[in-house]
């Protein structure tokens, strides 16, 4: 939803609310770009959509994302994505507009924030971008053999990752769906002795040759409460270039890999679905 422009100034936008599944949804309006909202669930910040440019990623989260999927092919080359998790549809606009001709598939269990999104977001309908409702893993296992280059996992609710988005039989349906060489990401949130990322490093590492991890310096050392992006793969991962990237964004981050990794993972066990949890709830400063 774009201000009007009246006497070649735009209009002021007001916030949009509207209840969801997930709770209380806010689009509020980016008072730096003309066009750009936040949606926030229950005050906590989901995502950052700039209509104007959907190639910006304003969250560090999403920019690491975004790093990823420039990576994971040659530039321009086409990709078919599959996100686990629909929010503002800020990737899949991202890989639209990056990447074109790219198929997508989001997964998005709150029908009524897709509805929200789609009337007040909306996207290029050029764009190749389906999306599905319901559960996350269901419509994992819908997908077909083989079909995605990229997955990216990026699914919360009430802030926390469903626990049955979050083990080895969950990542056994992510390798399935991807091609041979294709990828795997994942938007993980924790904080403090950091229990719930060093058991998903683990279970990453027990299902994939090759993993890493992306975040802040001060997540990694349990300072503070925040996101880390896994990715893995079957096939070599961009590190080199990742590492530059990721410690080159306005908020520098880190990349672990190899023996680092499994130090940090300290001997956690993999998740499964008999032992998985949801992860950590965030303090309620973080959204302060």
């Amino acid at each position: 939803m774009a201000g009007k422009k009246q006497g070649g100034r735009a209009q002021a936008r007001e916030a949009v609310v509207a209840a969801v599944d997930g709770g209380r949804a806010e689009l509020v309006p980016d008072r730096e770009r003309p066009h750009g909202w936040t949606l926030l669930i229950d005050g906590a910040p989901q995502s950052h959509v700039d209509l104007d440019d959907p190639s910006y990623l304003d969250f560090s989260y999403q920019r690491r994302l975004g790093h990823i999927i420039d990576l994971v092919a040659p530039p321009g080359r086409p990709l078919q994505v599959l996100h686990l998790g629909g929010g503002a549809l800020t990737l899949a606009r991202y890989t639209a507009a990056t990447r074109p001709r790219s198929t997508q598939q989001a997964v998005e269990i709150d029908g009524p924030l897709v509805e929200l999104v789609r009337r007040e977001l909306p996207w290029d309908r050029t764009w190749r971008i389906k999306v599905r409702g319901g559960d996350a893993r269901a419509g994992l296992g819908k997908v077909p053999d083989g079909w995605a280059d990229l997955v990216i996992a990026d699914v919360f609710g009430g802030a926390r990752t469903p626990a049955h988005l979050t083990s080895a039989e969950f990542l056994h349906e992510v390798r399935r769906a991807l091609r041979p060489g294709g990828f795997y990401a994942a938007n993980l949130a924790d904080g403090g002795a950091l229990g719930f990322l060093r058991a998903q490093i683990a279970t990453a590492r027990s299902a994939f040759a090759e993993v890493c991890v992306s975040a802040d310096p001060a997540v990694l050392r349990g300072r503070r409460f925040g996101n880390a992006i896994l990715l893995a793969a079957d096939v070599e991962l961009p590190l080199a270039e990742l590492t530059r990237r990721v410690a080159s964004d306005p908020h520098p981050g880190r990349v672990e890999h190899g023996r680092p990794l499994a130090d940090f993972a300290g001997g956690a066990a993999p998740v499964t679905d008999a032992t998985a949890a949801p992860s950590p709830a965030p303090p309620e400063s973080v959204f302060r």
